[in-house]
């Protein structure tokens, strides 16, 4: 078989790939329009959307095997082991008692409303750029965050997409983050560059953020029921494992491994200080099918949404297997961009669109970066690191709003599972559109390319990476 040619075959040519992408995102939106969404109910549209495009393919052997190489993607599968065990780590500090100590230090300190719905945004952007995992950040951070911002007066849509904005910082500016890593090796690029550069960009747009948080933060002042105002203030020991995380993650550590040792820091706080009892954490049910402990609520709890990432993977292979994608990189080379301003516009524009249909924003760099990125940015004497940044930024916009994308799966899947323990309202999974760090981000990345401004040439401190 030719290389360039697809190894899946459409009726009516590669755009019909296109088709199952549409029966999934038709079932999220009908679902959450009849407000009936749930993350188990999403499956319906990934079993669908394999069953349409069996239907559409001239080659159901090529068909399957795509599938198959989708769920069976390491990277994938790396970052679905993340989601495990980030799952019993924010199941442990919620149970530990983190949700009521920071409660009572809202209380006891007055951070509470829209003040503490900032402070949540930042926590949640230490988090996730400490360890680079933005869906990391909400899973351990929506079960503490969100119960006790609402409580303490917060308002329950901007709480949550605040949560979510801090991952989308942490994906774009970590240096371990999968996005920073292959925006900086397709554009040949050193990371240390590529990181100095990107601040002015991220640190704006997390301005611009906190205001709009800090603004339109503040919701209600009842405190639900469900929530003891009286707990112990010892549960914030609890933010400990919390920072455990963040520095293993730092020093170099991979996710998962930092991960594990903040859970078991987790374990040993809340059992020193009689927040968690042995039997909490694990023990023999008193009858089959009851629950053994706060392990496997943790990883109960995601598995849910999993099950609808891996419908999402499996699609976004069958996407790039069928042709489609390497179409439309074909025809936009043919009209590359002549001025700087332009090509930056495309370089971007690009990237963003190809994340529009993939269920992750790192294979879209990893598609646009050696095509179209790093010659059309080479053509134009930009600096490796504009070129990587023009990519990440632009990936991390768009992406953190759209309800078929990894990390907001994953965000509302945890938020449901949240609002049913502490019987809390819950958003809209459209809500994650009013997201603010990506609208910020992406109305400072088209200043960046209107005006110039942060925008880098080739220089003989930052040539190409060969």
């Amino acid at each position: 078989m030719n290389n360039n040619e697809p190894e899946i075959k459409m009726f009516g040519g590669p755009a019909t790939a296109l088709i199952p992408a549409v029966v999934v995102v038709g079932v999220l939106l009908w679902l959450s329009l009849a407000e009936r969404a749930s993350i188990s109910s999403f499956w319906v549209g990934g079993w669908a959307a394999i069953i349409v495009g069996l239907l559409l393919t001239k080659t159901p052997r090529a068909f399957a095997e795509s599938i198959t190489r989708g769920l069976t993607d390491q990277t994938g599968a790396v970052i679905i082991l993340a989601y495990l065990f980030a799952g019993v780590f924010g199941k442990l500090l919620a149970e530990g008692g983190l949700v009521n100590g920071l409660l009572w230090f809202g209380v006891e300190s007055g951070v509470q409303g829209a003040f503490y719905v900032v402070l949540a945004f930042l926590l949640s952007c230490i988090f996730a750029a400490g360890t680079g995992s933005s869906v990391g950040a909400v899973l351990a951070l929506v079960p503490v965050l969100y119960p006790t911002g609402v409580a303490l007066g917060g308002d329950p849509v901007m709480l949550a997409v605040g949560i979510l904005a801090g991952g989308a910082f942490g994906d774009n500016i970590a240096p371990i983050s999968d996005t920073t890593i292959t925006s900086a090796y397709t554009a040949k690029a050193e990371m240390g560059a590529v990181v100095k550069a990107r601040l002015p960009l991220s640190l704006s747009s997390a301005a611009v953020t906190i205001i709009v948080l800090a603004i339109f933060g503040g919701g209600s002042d009842a405190i639900p029921s469900s929530i003891d105002v009286n707990a112990s203030p010892w549960g914030l020991l609890m933010i400990i494992p919390f920072f455990v995380v963040i520095v293993l993650a730092m020093r170099g550590q991979r996710i998962v491994v930092s991960l594990i040792w903040g859970t078991l820091a987790a374990i040993v706080i809340g059992l020193f200080t009689q927040l968690l009892a042995p039997g909490d954490i694990f023990s023999i049910p008193a009858e089959r099918g009851q629950s053994s402990g706060l392990v496997e609520d943790g990883i109960s709890n995601i598995t849910g949404a999993i099950v609808l990432v891996l419908f999402i993977l499996a699609l976004a292979q069958v996407l790039t297997d069928s042709g489609i994608m390497n179409n439309i990189l074909t025809r936009l080379e043919r009209h590359a961009a002549r001025g700087v301003r332009s090509a930056e516009l495309m370089i971007s524009g690009i990237t963003l669109l190809f994340t529009v249909p993939l269920g992750a924003n790192a294979p879209a760099i990893l598609l646009v970066g050696p095509t179209i990125g790093q010659p059309l940015g080479a053509d134009h004497k930009l600096a490796p690191s504009r070129i990587a940044n023009l990519m990440d930024c632009a990936a991390n916009t768009v992406f953190y709003m759209l309800p078929w994308h990894n990390a907001v799966i994953i965000w509302y899947a945890t938020l449901v599972i949240t609002v049913e323990q502490y019987d809390l309202p819950l958003p809209s999974i459209a809500s994650a559109f009013l997201n603010p760090y990506a609208w910020a981000l992406l109305v400072v990345l088209l200043i960046s390319i209107i005006t110039g401004w942060n925008r880098r040439y080739v220089s003989p401190s930052e040539s190409p990476v060969r």
